[in-house]
């Protein structure tokens, strides 16, 4: 494992940058650092809560040798109780126009879900109309609405695959590029709705849009201190780093034109640098530069501080690699290249109910499943747009609904929607055909062949449409039978 996904995968863990630098320093595994004693984590630089805290955040891994002795009694990190979170919810309070459209609909026996009938009430809303107009409303809507329904049997899913896959076979493998941003590229075209099928936990290339409001919206220096707020800052974003060996000591030179830029002063890095446990308390302001001072004469020592220092993050929301403006309908938008969902709802000045973001299992993990469905539906529907092709939305709908319907963001591939399915021969016609067959040979499965793919692979008719129906003809008798 290469050493940045080994600091993501500790960083995953709720074990900060610092810490997680000063583990590499002597392991280069998680494995290794797991394998590691509280003693040697601590001699590493972590304090003994510090370590202990660690090994309990990655799970503490035995050593084989020592399978057979007495685990010492160590002290152990109290678990932090949760309290049981509050219930919150609001009662749907309807409007006069949708309680007289719902007494109409149930004088009249008609069924219809409660969101047609919210839009016709709130199209209605400032209109002063009697009493047979609506009546005529809820017929005609019910009219339309069952005449969009799907007829009983119909092979929905095989239309909704047709649907998606014959359009997908004429989109491009192209890199959309945002209209008046440089240099932020956001995949579209077949790799970008092969992303969202997949329910990729991280995008290729994750971005953001986050609309602004109140000044930020109007004013441009407004908006850049926002998007600067957004925006990581790194210590070699805006300075210098230089190693003097004869003092043993880095000496940082900050450009003022950068730091000016970045909203940032001279004692904001100092007190940022002093966070970082590699070089805590040995940082000091020297006049226009910033001097750390080893506290011992060793060169390792001083490599060990280099590298903590010179990608230390000063400023910004982790993950949002850049930030820049853009100007759209005479308000101010700021589009990332990176995404992280939960930090920037908290900004200031950032239109929270409008934050958008192209990571669906992010929008999953932050907002919720209903969330997440509406997002795959939106990032579809946007990708077959950009590419010029019109797919109805009902397809689309289906798609996310057995993507999201068990409370998850699966996968339409052999690890989520197809992998899960009952049948063991369309499970078998997929993928890894010879070891779904040995398997369920070992398990003794049936199929009931209630499937199309399962009837087309034995040669019989398939249980939908006409082959569902059983005709049954009883002859007339004749007069002397």
């Amino acid at each position: 494992m290469a050493k940045k996904d080994t600091i993501k995968a500790l960083v995953s863990r709720d074990i900060s940058e610092e810490v997680a630098e000063l583990l590499l320093t002597k392991y280069s595994t998680m494995s290794a650092i797991s394998a590691a004693s509280v003693e040697e984590l601590v001699e590493v630089g972590l304090s003994e809560d510090e370590a202990e805290a660690t090994l309990s955040k990655i799970g503490k891994r035995a050593p084989r040798a020592a399978k057979a002795e007495v685990p010492k009694t160590k002290k152990t990190v109290p678990e932090s109780k949760q309290e049981p979170l509050e219930e919150v919810f609001s009662q749907r309070v309807f409007t006069q126009a949708e309680n007289k459209l719902m007494e109409i609909a149930e004088r009249l026996g008609i069924s219809m879900p409660m969101k047609i009938i919210s839009d016709i009430a709130h199209a209605i809303e400032n209109c002063d109309l009697g009493d047979e107009v609506h009546e005529k409303l809820m017929v005609t809507a019910n009219r339309m609405y069952t005449s969009h329904l799907m007829d009983k049997n119909e092979s929905t899913g095989v239309m909704a695959a047709h649907s998606l896959g014959e359009p997908g076979t004429q989109m491009n493998m192209r890199t959309f590029h945002y209209a008046g941003v440089a240099n932020i590229n956001v995949t579209q075209g077949l790799p970008r709705l092969i992303e969202i099928v997949d329910a990729r936990r991280i995008p290729s290339t994750p971005s953001m849009e986050i609309p602004l409001i109140g000044i930020a919206a109007e004013d441009e220096s407004v908006a850049r201190h926002v998007a600067s707020e957004i925006e990581v800052t790194s210590l070699l974003d805006i300075a210098s780093v230089e190693t003097d060996i004869t003092n043993m000591r880095l000496i940082i030179t900050p450009n003022t034109r950068k730091i000016a830029s970045r909203n940032l002063k001279m004692e904001d890095i100092v007190e940022r640098l002093n966070k970082i446990k590699a070089v805590r308390g040995l940082v000091k302001l020297s006049g226009f530069q910033i001097v750390i001072t080893s506290d011992e004469p060793s060169y390792k020592r001083l490599q060990i501080m280099y590298d903590a220092v010179k990608n230390s993050k000063i400023k910004g929301i982790d993950g949002v690699a850049r930030a820049v403006l853009s100007k759209v309908g005479g308000s101010w938008k700021i589009i990332t290249e990176g995404s992280n969902l939960k930090e920037v709802l908290k900004i200031e000045g950032v239109n929270a109910n409008k934050v958008m973001t192209n990571s669906i299992l992010e929008v999953a993990d932050v907002l919720g499943i209903e969330a997440a469905r509406n997002s795959i539906i939106h990032e579809a529907m946007g990708t077959l747009g950009e590419a010029g092709l019109d797919v109805d939305i009902r397809h689309i709908m289906l798609v996310a609904d057995l993507m999201t319907n068990d409370g998850q963001v699966k996968a339409i591939g052999r690890h989520g929607v197809s992998g899960k399915k009952s049948s063991v021969l369309a499970r078998a016609a997929f993928e890894i055909t010879a070891a779904h067959l040995l398997h369920a040979a070992m398990v003794g499965e049936v199929d009931s062949l209630e499937g199309v793919t399962e009837n087309i692979i034995v040669g019989q008719p398939v249980t939908l449409g006409t082959g569902a129906v059983n005709l049954i003809y009883t002859p007339k008798k004749g007069e002397n039978e």
